[in-house]
């Protein structure tokens, strides 16, 4: 049953990027990622292509990592006796609450491990819901698309936002090798879901000269790069749209490459965000 799990799992990361694809891209890729998913189903035991077809008319999302003992979407609390079924992933298991199929992170996985908001602490609005100033970076060092993503999960993971770099960047060009993010504009935004245990999280960098993002030759000079737990993909998407309606405008994109401190950089990126991300 391991094996169709990760099938599922497959399955769900491929519909998802087809729904980014449609949002944000040109649909050029369309038939493409609709062929892999057809090829995906067909590998699926007739009992659990039934199930997940059932599930996938209501929601996109049909399977949920177990996260601390709980479904990682409705945040239901699962019984002992079901958890240790999830881990050893016999036979499908779904949750009580929600009905989505529940399967068992590996400890190896990131993890979302910033601090919890207090309740007496000023509720932040904008993109200061899911970034902050240090997680900018205004001059990425490096010229390739696996060094820019590596500098901003070091980034996340030394100020505490999201545990293993090294993992964030292997899920990252894991998910490139699928299609690409680079959205035109010089914008790219690589991303990695299933970052279980808090928010989703955005880190910014931009590189003043420019670098080749993929293999059409897309060159890129500024990268969002997100750590996404499953419940917040449909928020997600609506980010993506939000970042892409505030920079496309020209000027706003001059504004970020010509920031010189983080500072700079978090002030431009707050200050072209103000009315599409609320």
């Amino acid at each position: 049953m391991k094996n169709q799990i990760n099938l599922l799992n497959q399955l769900q990361e491929l519909v998802l990027t087809r729904d980014e694809h449609h949002a944000t891209g040109d649909g050029s890729h369309m038939d493409e990622l609709d062929g892999f998913i057809d090829d995906l189903v067909s590998r699926l035991a007739p009992e659990v292509r039934s199930l997940y077809q059932r599930l996938y008319k209501k929601d996109h999302i049909v399977m949920s990592p177990m996260n601390n003992g709980c479904c990682a979407i409705c945040g239901m609390r699962l019984p002992i006796s079901q958890v240790q079924a999830v881990k050893q992933a016999r036979q499908i298991q779904n949750c009580p609450s929600c009905a989505r199929m529940l399967f068992f992170e590996e400890d190896e996985a990131p993890r979302w491990i910033g601090e919890k908001t207090s309740r007496t602490e000023p509720r932040k609005s904008g993109v200061g819901r899911f970034s902050a100033e240090e997680l900018m970076i205004p001059d990425l060092k490096g010229s390739s698309t696996e060094s820019a993503i590596r500098e901003l999960a070091c980034a996340m993971e030394a100020n505490r936002f999201v545990s293993s770099a090294d993992a964030l960047v292997a899920g990252a060009l894991r998910r490139e090798s699928v299609l690409s993010t680079a959205l035109g504009d010089g914008i790219a935004f690589p991303h990695v879901r299933g970052v279980e245990g808090g928010g989703l999280t955005l880190a910014l960098g931009v590189s003043k000269k420019g670098f080749v993002f993929d293999d059409s030759g897309e060159r890129v000079n500024i990268v969002f790069f997100s750590a996404i737990p499953t419940a917040a993909s449909p928020f997600y998407l609506r980010l993506v749209k939000c970042l892409s309606e505030a920079f496309c405008k020209e000027e706003n994109r001059k504004a970020l490459v010509a920031a010189k401190t983080q500072a700079d950089l978090w002030k431009t990126l707050t200050k072209a965000t103000r009315y599409t991300i609320r």
